[in-house]
């Protein structure tokens, strides 16, 4: 009796996924290039002012979003609201005084330093180590509790052991990022690097870069000129740069003050979810994710972010349109679909990273992470067929699954999937550099869809006149038959692969 049923329920399984597939299809049509262009022009408009994070641009950005979502009838992802908000913190400098054996001096005239390199308060130290360039061979007196004075660079005939850095993408040992490191790791107070540039004819910048953390260090960096460096050498003359290079390394006494007064400012930028409920697999989800903060505006110069990345979020918006009508129409996900588009992208992953560490929904139990970070133009490097591909990253990291769903979608949407930057070895390291990285540091299978690199990238230039929207339109509706397979498949992805993801 099994065996007679078991074909008839067989057929009838096909038939549902046949069906389910051409539905698939249908829905993917009303992903236009027409619409996306209406919906990128908005967001990548002047009045957004380049969305950047913690900015009345990036907060006008956010509430368009969420108007979006709900026209869709998408339910709010954070209990009643669509916003998941995080703090930013942002420095002020209030004051700056430094002194060596009681005489102060001026900053800009002979001090500066980036504001988040000093901490706030007082730094007092008796003694100061003069260690030459700061190669890690310099470090050969007891720095711990000291300031540490370094010149800059190296000498002429310097052959360093080894090119490895604390962060090789710092630079080597001769870095001002490596000298500093070694200071801090062998307990110094601070870094003292000296400099023939001053007076400044540029001003010490007041208002800090934005932070997610507080942070805690109380190591200062600054950087003074030949007459300070001469002062804590104990000389009355001002040595020059090149005297300073035969000058005896060494532990020198003066009474060095660093005063640094700063407020801080606490702001708040927002992630931006909608959420459309599934059905019998309701409480297993599909994230589609993109950041729609970009560089925000520098004086009077809007960076508009029409590629980076108002083209992922008008293509999440897209395909959030695109599956409501589905839900409509009787034809909605099996799984609960997440549509996030997150901010603090352009400042370092905050917002996704704050996601990732704040889950609204259960990790265990999200499938995947399809994030779209730039699909609306070709990369200057690519020389293949530039009306049909785009760049896949990622699906073979965590999942045996995803490559092959991919693979069998892209049957029917035929485009290359170019997999040039799959590689976690990549120079350009861009399966670091979005949103999906948080994902896939807790265990979400993911897939990073992108363009590449442009001229206009980081740009001012970067405006919605040089999108191609038909390019566009092909991708956003294979990134969408996509997540429509996620959703409705029996199984999640599976997590199958070692966890391999080094910290960025």
């Amino acid at each position: 009796m099994k065996k007679l049923l078991f074909a008839p329920m067989l057929l009838a399984s096909l038939f549902a996924i046949a069906q389910k597939n051409e539905d698939a299809a249908k829905y993917a049509e009303t992903i236009t290039g027409k619409a996306l262009k209406e919906k990128l022009t908005i967001v990548a408009s002047a009045e957004f002012e380049g969305r950047e994070t913690a900015t009345p641009g990036q907060k006008k950005a956010a509430a368009y979003i969420e108007a979006q979502f709900k026209k869709f009838g998408l339910k709010p992802g954070n209990g009643d609201s669509y916003q998941q908000l995080y703090p930013v913190y942002q420095d002020e400098l209030t004051g700056a005084k430094l002194s060596v054996n009681g005489k102060p001096f001026q900053l800009d005239k002979d001090f500066t330093f980036a504001l988040q390199t000093v901490p706030s308060g007082t730094t007092s130290v008796n003694d100061v180590v003069f260690v030459g360039y700061g190669l890690p061979e310099d470090f050969t007196s007891d720095v711990k509790g000291k300031m540490v004075m370094v010149l800059d660079g190296a000498p002429a005939d310097y052959k360093p052991a080894t090119t490895t850095s604390p962060n090789p993408r710092q630079g080597g040992p001769t870095s001002a990022f490596a000298k500093s490191n070694t200071a801090r790791a062998k307990g110094a107070a601070g870094i003292i690097f000296v400099s023939n540039a001053f007076p400044r004819k540029i001003t010490t910048v007041t208002k800090g870069n934005m932070y997610l953390t507080k942070p805690t260090s109380s190591f200062a960096t600054i950087q003074v000129s030949e007459e300070i460096a001469s002062a804590l050498l104990g000389r009355t003359a001002t040595l020059t740069t090149e005297n300073l290079k035969v000058v005896n390394k060494g532990t020198y006494y003066a009474e060095t003050k660093l005063t640094i007064d700063k407020a801080t400012a606490n702001l708040e930028s927002s992630n931006v979810v909608g959420v459309l409920e599934g059905t019998d697999k309701k409480d297993e989800y599909v994230v589609l994710s993109s950041h729609y903060d970009h560089l925000g505006k520098r004086d009077t110069v809007i960076y508009y972010g029409a590629d980076d990345d108002g083209s992922g979020t008008t293509s999440v918006l897209q395909m959030a349109e695109a599956f409501a009508k589905a839900k409509k129409k009787g034809d909605g996900p099996r799984r609960t679909i997440i549509f996030l588009t997150v901010s603090g992208e352009e400042k370092g992953l905050w917002g996704s990273q704050y996601y990732s560490e704040h889950p609204l929904f259960p990790v265990a139990k999200t499938t995947v992470d399809l994030n779209t970070d730039m699909v609306g133009r070709v990369g200057s490097e690519y020389k293949g067929d530039t009306s049909n591909y785009v760049y896949v990253i990622g699906e073979d990291k965590l999942s045996s699954d995803l490559m092959g769903i991919s693979d069998s979608i892209n049957k029917t949407a035929k485009m290359e999937l170019d997999r040039r930057y799959n590689d976690l070895n990549d120079p350009n390291r861009f399966y670091y550099r979005s949103d999906h990285y948080n994902f896939a540091k807790v265990g979400v299978p993911i897939i990073f869809y992108f363009d590449g690199v442009h001229a206009d990238y980081h740009k001012p230039t970067d405006t919605v006149e040089k999108i191609n929207f038909d390019l566009m339109e092909k991708r956003v509706r294979l990134i969408f038959n996509t997540a429509w397979v996620m959703a409705n498949r029996d199984a999640m992805m599976k997590r199958d692969i070692p966890l391999n993801v080094p910290a960025r």
